[in-house]
């Protein structure tokens, strides 16, 4: 079978974990793609339904398959990856590199080609590969390329996200096992502080994803409100603002979109963040060109992310992490434009949707606490 080339911008769908961790089921799934579709989302561009964690039974049956629980699952997953296919979604599951997945089910170690196998004849078009219980002798490289290359010879296109957690330099090493998307973080959980947390923790990174292969932040959690799937990743939750900032960073540094709150139930603003055609299109920019930093001049909880487009546009956006309301300054000569009278750079501002003006030399926006700006930027000659 002559393979295709997937995920040359990052890949966007939602996943079960954030919200429902071990609480999932068929009737979840089913109402989950349902809503994907009547909410806009898979308009939007976000084509994966993936099934976490907590899928299976805790043994594998006596010829070493493993088996969908009957009682969650009682269908079985050929059926249920045909109903979200029938909705024009991609059905995605999970595994683990490890002996046991993280909440302690069957893992894929030693099975790496039978479960390749097993979830290509499912219907499964993606792969969330986890790395709990890794056998302590054993090479995290080595593990992933063994996936990689059984998923590459499964019979199936099945896109490989490799969920490594960061660590081993793996921006170094995983694009060549075949991985599509690498988790580069811890896990994420719904408060400012860890969206700040693991926002820095990239920025020295932000060069290693490229299409084909991207650097993955972890799922969002805009709109879970402290709802979350447990304690852990609950955390108190976070203001519409800081929502909007943590959508707009991940799109910015080039991360996957995968939803994790119940789409299902989203609010109108919720829905107004993660389908803003604008964010997304900067997001799916076909050239994939790693963003830069400028700090901001008056505040070191201030800075701007720029990327350059396709066509010769910028996405500009301004970040304020600090606790109070602040300038962003930018000047156009760190993006590489010379000050002369003739130059200039037209704003389109990606949230209000509307063209601001041209603006030459420098723009500094008031941006709120834990807020963003992003715009969209053309050149221009101007008349001085």
């Amino acid at each position: 079978m002559e393979r295709k080339a997937l995920c040359p911008t990052p890949p966007m769908g939602w996943n079960t974990w954030n919200t429902f961790a071990d609480n999932i089921n068929e009737e979840l799934i089913r109402t989950s793609a349902d809503a994907m579709v009547e909410q806009g989302l898979l308009d939007a561009g976000y084509q994966y339904l993936v099934i976490d964690d907590c899928w299976d039974k805790k043994e594998r049956d006596e010829e070493g398959r493993l088996v969908a629980d009957p009682e969650r699952f009682p269908s079985g997953m050929k059926a249920l990856a045909d109903y979200v296919h029938s909705k024009g979604l991609k059905f995605g599951m999970y595994s683990c590199c490890g002996t046991k997945t993280c909440a302690g089910y069957p893992g894929s170690f030693g099975h790496e080609f039978e479960d390749a196998e097993q979830f290509a004849s499912w219907g499964v078009d993606y792969l969330k590969y986890d790395n709990c219980y890794k056998p302590r002798t054993q090479e995290c490289a080595l593990l992933y390329r063994r996936m990689g290359m059984a998923l590459a010879n499964c019979g199936r296109d099945i896109v490989f996200s490799a969920c490594q957690w960061g660590t081993e330099n793996v921006h170094e090493w995983i694009r060549s096992t075949g991985a599509h998307l690498f988790r580069s973080t811890g896990d994420i959980q719904d408060s400012w502080a860890s969206i700040e947390t693991l926002a820095r923790s990239q920025m020295d990174k932000l060069a290693y994803g490229a299409n084909y292969c991207h650097n993955d932040m972890d799922m969002l959690v805009v709109g879970i409100h402290g709802k979350a799937g447990n304690d852990f990743i609950s955390a108190g939750g976070c203001t519409d603002e800081e929502y909007q900032t943590h959508f707009a960073l991940w799109v910015m540094m080039n991360s996957p979109l995968m939803i994790g709150c119940d789409v299902r139930s989203m609010t109108a603003k919720t829905k107004e963040i993660l389908t803003n055609r604008d964010l997304i299109a900067i997001n799916q920019d076909i050239e994939c060109r790693s963003a830069y930093r400028v700090q901001g001049n008056w505040s070191p909880d201030t800075f701007t992310l720029i990327k350059m487009l396709s066509g010769g546009d910028y996405a500009v956006a301004y970040f304020n992490f600090g606790d109070v309301a602040a300038n962003v300054s930018l000047e156009f000569w760190d993006m590489g434009l010379p000050v002369r009278r003739d130059l200039g750079l037209e704003f389109y501002d990606c949230y209000t949707h509307e063209t601001i003006g041209v603006k030459r030399e420098t723009f500094a926006p008031v941006v709120p606490a834990h807020g963003s700006r992003v715009y969209r930027c053309r050149l221009v000659r101007t008349n001085g």
